[in-house]
């Protein structure tokens, strides 16, 4: 089945089960489910997948990490077997133990103290050695979390503008925390529970087959075979639900953050109601699937106990057999209720344990997938440094579009000589953001190329390229920081006396200074503290400090008024002194003095020349400063 939708996304389904896309719920039948969309970086919606062989070969991921820890992870290892000895050496003891107190003299000294001292030891030495595993293996679960963390992290920084764009934040977040927790519980799991107790099952039958027969074999691995079928199926089967508990949790979270963010906006709309009822339909979708992992859980539980009940009942049955006919000793007896409750008691917990493991696996696999999206804007393997001299940039020819059959630049072809100004102006949509957004390589175009002192930027590496170039952007997104950390951030270890000193020159002094704080006051999330006016300054201050010989102005002062547009103005003049400079701008006002003003309209450069030229052509530019003339006039 694969029903297309008008936005060009198509769904494959294969597999059994029913996934919920916006207000549509598709039926699917078998194992497996599959979601294709066409764009290149979609929105989604979460991978639902019972097939247990897909979800383990995410663990593979795993393995490169493990290796770089392999010295103590041996030593792990070591501990978990002479600990797990020592756990199945107990009931050996014990029978001993027994038998010899079973003899006519019951007299103390005819049992060795020899193995009353051994059934301490060994039940110490399984605690001790499990602790000093869980010492050492514990350090290298925190420094392979510690690496896999800073490798996805990492690679976000490396995906392109396009993939974030395409995602919503909130849901990316928890998909990387749960990833996280995630690896923890996948290693805790794998070597804490599954290897001892399957290494415990090995040595038991082992032991069950030399001392007694093959009846106790042959009922124990009937039973553990039963057992994990149980299981792994009824397990399987509850995967969906925490697929789609998962797919709402960050859905609601999402939810929360979009609110909390535009906290402003649901005030002046009065729309709290809106937003309680949007996270209330979240948080229902979550409480049902939580309720099915429930109940799904209990039915799991349920099962194992009469399984564990059924097979150890058998076992007690044969065992009291053999004693009543004189085949067994009292000891084998309790040696064997010993090793069968020793056994089923971590078994059962092994079935918690696989529930658990598959959560992980599927958590993991969300996170592993961000590994797996191509990053799009990659480095030549021959790349070499920018060489800048004198800063001039070159659009030859660029065309561009954001997803096929609808461009938004065509044939562009300008030059900005070094130290020069061009500013480029025209209606909204017409593409003029996205030359900054070519310039600075975050999309690389789709036909010609963008050079800075004749090197075409796809060929030098990106480091050097974005190191001579600053921008001030037409939304001002800051750090949840102090504004000195914002202003900071343009460059990295700057003084307080450097600081300050961009400030003055970005008209925002004054206004640090007012608050108590000062320098330290936050900005709240995303700068929502600061106005728009205040968080431009910050923003023209960051690029001061950082010193560039290539600016862009995106609409630098849209946020302002027209007297501190003027203040700014000047401002942006003196930060931009000598340095190439890019202007793009919707105010006709603010680009005047440039060098040269190039004119577009639906991605097509349709006019260029200075201000007065322009003026005097009486083509669009006259006609947008007309308008803005008398819209300013009824202003004052």
């Amino acid at each position: 089945m694969a029903p297309a939708r008008a936005d060009g996304t198509e769904f494959i389904f294969q597999g059994a089960g029913r996934v919920a896309i916006g207000q549509w719920t598709w039926q699917f039948h078998r194992q497996r489910c599959f979601c294709r969309r066409i764009n290149r970086y979609p929105m989604r919606p979460t991978l639902v997948t019972t097939d247990q062989k897909g979800n383990w070969r995410v663990s593979r991921r795993l393995l490169p990490y493990l290796w770089n820890y392999r010295v103590p992870i041996a030593i792990a290892l070591v501990c978990l077997v002479v600990a797990r000895v020592s756990n199945v050496a107990v009931p050996l003891v014990l029978k001993e133990i027994v038998d010899r107190l079973e003899m006519p003299d019951r007299a103390f000294l005819v049992v060795p103290l020899s193995l009353l001292i051994g059934y301490g030891v060994f039940r110490f030495s399984a605690i001790l050695f499990n602790e000093l595993r869980n010492a050492v293996f514990g350090r290298v679960g925190v420094k392979i979390i510690h690496r896999i963390s800073m490798t996805v992290f990492k690679h976000l920084h490396q995906l392109p503008l396009r993939f974030h764009l395409d995602r919503k934040m909130g849901a990316l977040s928890r998909d990387l925390e749960r990833g996280n927790m995630a690896v923890t519980n996948f290693l805790r799991m794998i070597v804490f529970n599954i290897v001892p107790v399957l290494i415990e099952i090995v040595m038991v039958l082992g032991i069950l087959w030399r001392q007694l027969d093959f009846r106790f074999v042959a009922v124990t691995l009937v039973v553990i075979a039963i057992y994990c079928v149980f299981t792994f199926s009824v397990t399987r089967w509850r995967t969906r639900f925490r697929v789609q508990m998962n797919a709402s949790d960050s859905a609601a979270n999402t939810r929360v953050l979009d609110s909390l963010i535009n906290y402003e906006t649901v005030k002046v709309f009065g729309n709290e109601t809106l937003e309680h009822q949007h996270y209330h339909r979240s948080l229902q979708d979550w409480t049902e699937a939580s309720l099915k992992n429930n109940l799904s859980l209990s039915y799991l539980n349920t099962g194992q106990g009469l399984v564990v009940a059924t097979g150890l009942t058998l076992l007690m049955i044969l065992a009291a057999q053999g004693v009543s006919d004189g085949e067994l000793t009292l000891g084998q007896f309790v040696m064997i209720n010993a090793f069968l409750i020793q056994l089923y008691i971590p078994l059962n917990i092994l079935g918690s344990v696989y529930r658990d493991l598959n959560h992980s696996l599927v958590d993991m696999e969300r996170m592993f997938d961000l590994l797996d999206e191509d990053p799009e804007i990659l480095e030549q393997d021959n790349a070499t440094p920018l060489v800048l001299t004198n800063a001039e940039v070159r659009f030859r020819r660029v065309s561009f579009a954001y997803r096929p059959g609808y461009p938004v630049l065509q044939d562009i072809d300008f030059t900005i000589p070094g130290g020069g100004t061009l500013a480029v102006v025209g209606p909204s949509g017409a593409g003029k953001t996205t030359l900054s957004r070519l310039l600075f390589r975050f999309y690389d175009p789709d036909h010609g190329n963008i050079s800075i002192d004749g090197q075409d930027i796809r060929s030098v590496t990106l480091d050097s390229l974005r190191g001579p170039m600053g921008m001030v952007p037409q939304d001002t997104v800051l750090f949840n920081e102090t504004v000195g950390y914002n202003i900071g951030y343009g460059k990295p270890g700057a003084g307080i006396d450097e600081v300050i000193q961009v400030a003055r020159i970005a008209q925002i002094h004054d206004f640090i200074e007012q608050h108590p704080q000062g320098y330290d006051v936050l900005v709240g999330e995303r700068g929502l503290k600061l106005s728009g006016g205040e968080k431009q300054r910050v923003a023209i201050a960051r690029v001061a400090l950082k010193g560039a010989r290539i600016l862009v102005f995106d609409e630098a002062t849209s946020s302002l008024d027209s007297r501190s547009e003027k203040a700014i103005q000047k401002a942006l003049e003196n930060v931009s002194q000598d340095c190439t400079t890019l202007v793009i701008a919707h105010r006709l006002s603010t680009v005047i003095n440039a060098d040269e003003i190039i004119v577009l309209d639906k991605g097509r450069i349709v006019e260029r020349g200075n201000h007065e030229a322009l003026g005097n052509r009486g083509g669009l530019y006259a006609q947008m400063w007309k308008i803005q003339q008398q819209e300013d006039d009824r202003a004052w």
